[in-house]
């Protein structure tokens, strides 16, 4: 373990600093929200800038910047380029974006359309698989904040996970999606720029040349372009991240947010900028072996070396760089949650005629209630960052397909689409402890699009597309 970089009271004055001006900011952003329209989707009115800022800041997560590094450690060449794949789910998702703004132009969440599209049944199972998912990625992230501080200073990993809860809770609960996509636009500048700088400081200390020699002599197979478990993973992760952004209602939160015509060119510009970004991370984490760096952890090892790559002042500036791309996914994943939350549990089962002003209110509940289950959930660190997001695989990419056949196919109906979801779940959960994690989402999307073949095959139907916009989706 090295040396902790940062003191206790430096990084406390951190968190308090950033704390203080993002909650701040929030409240200031959010001043003006009146409905649950302003409060949940910024008004429906997201320009391209925007846009594109916060599609790409809220896929920086503590996977890029953590996992990615932990994957490259574990898998070489294979784990850097394997995550970068995970672009493809922003870039696929760009059509599908502006599909969804012109089925649905009054549409409120993923569930809105499951709902529609298939009934109840498949909406069933639809939300337990968005639900264990959000949680999940909200626990990873709590996690992520903890591993940072414990990384990088002498303050431990309770204190680092509490922190971001409460920072990005604060400023959430104050200014809604408006905060939340503002936010983004500023921690995706900090992220950027700090990426690019944390590479180059690496080439010009290390140099290409003597990491490679280094990796090559000690761990070989980390550049074995062959190495089996490593090509598996490349698969499992190209699917993985299909899955989470196809299903999640992060994305189609933001398809409805942004303004018509906008969403397609936002997604695909964002997924274009964040392909390199597992590249440039996994590959700092190369150098980990040649500086002499054995993390206690393995997802611990890209806050680690670029803290001896840049000294106790560049401490300050990974941990503003993690802590931009911890909160700018962690903030999305709250407000997308609680959206769905209020409109899908609340609004649909509890109280169907609850006004605009009382959601608001519930939303703002459901944000501080899931700010207090991720930190209970927090609080053990029962896995690694990876083996967590990964153990969510399986739910997601079972999602793929019945969402696309939905989206584009009218054939498909709600008994094989409920059947590819539950039956994709439980064969990439099967394989996750029988094979491993880096199997879990390759095999479900594979068994989800037998049954949707065989639901095309066997009982086609023939949805009316003109339902979604003859059905009430607005909330008043």
């Amino acid at each position: 373990m090295l040396e902790a970089q940062l003191s206790t009271e430096l990084a406390l004055a951190i968190l308090v600093g950033f704390g203080i001006l993002w909650i701040v900011f929030g409240w200031y952003l959010g001043r003006d929200n009146r409905s649950i329209d302003d409060y949940a989707l910024a008004g429906r009115n997201v320009g391209l800038a925007f846009a594109t800022a916060t599609t790409m800041a809220t896929w920086i997560t503590s996977n890029t910047t953590l996992v990615a590094p932990q994957l490259a450690y574990q898998f070489g060449v294979w784990g850097m380029i394997g995550y970068s794949m995970a672009a493809l789910g922003l870039i696929l998702f760009a059509p599908m974006a502006q599909r969804i703004k012109s089925l649905m132009p009054h549409g409120f969440t993923s569930g809105d359309f499951i709902r529609i599209r298939y009934g109840n049944n498949a909406w069933g199972v639809f939300m337990i698989i968005s639900l264990l998912y959000a949680i999940s990625w909200l626990v990873s992230l709590g996690m992520a904040g903890g591993i940072l501080l414990a990384s990088l200073s002498e303050l431990d990993y309770h204190t680092g996970m509490l922190a971001i809860l409460i920072i990005c809770v604060g400023y959430t609960l104050l200014g809604g999606l408006k905060a939340v996509i503002a936010t983004d636009f500023v921690q995706s500048i900090l992220i950027l720029a700090g990426i690019v700088i944390i590479a180059w400081v690496c080439i010009d200390t290390v140099g290409i040349g003597t990491i490679y020699q280094n990796v090559t002599a000690s761990q070989p197979e980390l550049l074995n372009l062959a190495f089996p478990a490593a090509i598996m993973f490349l698969f499992n992760n190209i699917f993985f991240g299909i899955g989470e952004i196809f299903h999640s209602n992060v994305w189609w939160s933001r398809a409805f947010a942004f303004r018509t015509g906008v969403g397609k060119k936002a997604f695909l510009t964002g997924g274009l900028l964040w392909l390199p970004i597992p590249i440039v991370t996994g590959f700092v984490a190369l150098a980990a072996l040649t500086l002499g760096i054995l993390p206690p952890s393995a997802d611990m090892v890209g806050p680690l070396v670029a803290a001896k790559l840049l000294g106790s002042v560049g401490a300050v500036f990974v941990f503003v760089v993690v802590f931009s791309a911890l909160a700018s996914s962690m903030d999305s994943l709250l407000a997308a949650t609680s959206d769905l939350i209020t409109q899908d549990g609340y609004k649909r089962l509890i109280n169907p005629a609850a006004d605009s002003e009382r959601l608001l209110k519930i939303n703002k509940r459901i944000v501080i209630g899931l700010g207090v289950i991720t930190g209970l959930l927090c609080l053990p660190k029962i896995a690694t960052l990876a083996a967590l997001l990964n153990f969510a695989g399986a739910f997601v990419a079972s999602a793929i397909w019945p969402i696309v056949f939905g989206l584009y196919h009218p054939g498909l109906t709600g008994r094989f689409a409920t059947a590819a979801m539950a039956l994709g779940t439980i064969t990439g959960l099967t394989l996750y402890f029988v094979v491993g994690f880096y199997v879990a989402a390759f095999s479900a999307c594979l068994m989800s699009l037998a049954c949707c073949l065989a639901g095309l095959l066997l009982a086609p139907g023939e949805f009316n597309w003109q339902t979604f916009k003859a059905s009430q989706n607005v909330s008043e």
